[in-house]
């Protein structure tokens, strides 16, 4: 048997990832508790992040979350796209010694890009 990374390893490089997002989530919105967003545990099915009703009003996303070597993107996006439950998904993707990138729908990029101030 070859040798490779290990499950153990590869769940815990996905938890870290899934740590990042919730901090960055908290770092951006201080208004925030720590409970209102949460790393869901390895296995459970659903959002990776999970996000409270208080926190989903400042950040309207569900996020999906994948540490990789190399990705093929559409088959993880279309589990964050089922598990979204309304919310707009957003794919976390990080391979490995690489910087972590969000994907999202291109019609919802252009719509925040082209959204004027306090509109």
């Amino acid at each position: 048997m070859p040798k490779g990374i290990s499950v153990q390893a590869r769940k815990a490089k996905g938890r870290a990832l899934q740590q990042k997002v919730r901090d960055a989530i908290l770092a951006a919105f201080p208004v925030l508790e720590k409970d209102d967003v949460k790393s869901t545990g390895m296995g459970q099915g659903g959002e990776d992040v999970q996000i409270s009703p208080a926190a989903r009003k400042l950040f309207p996303y569900s996020v999906e979350c994948k540490r990789n070597k190399s990705f093929a993107v559409y088959g993880p996006y279309e589990q964050a796209v089922a598990n979204s439950a309304g919310f707009e998904p957003v794919l976390v993707i990080q391979g490995d010694r690489k910087k972590a990138l969000a994907l999202i729908d291109l019609e919802h990029f252009i719509e925040l890009t082209t959204r004027k101030p306090n509109g």
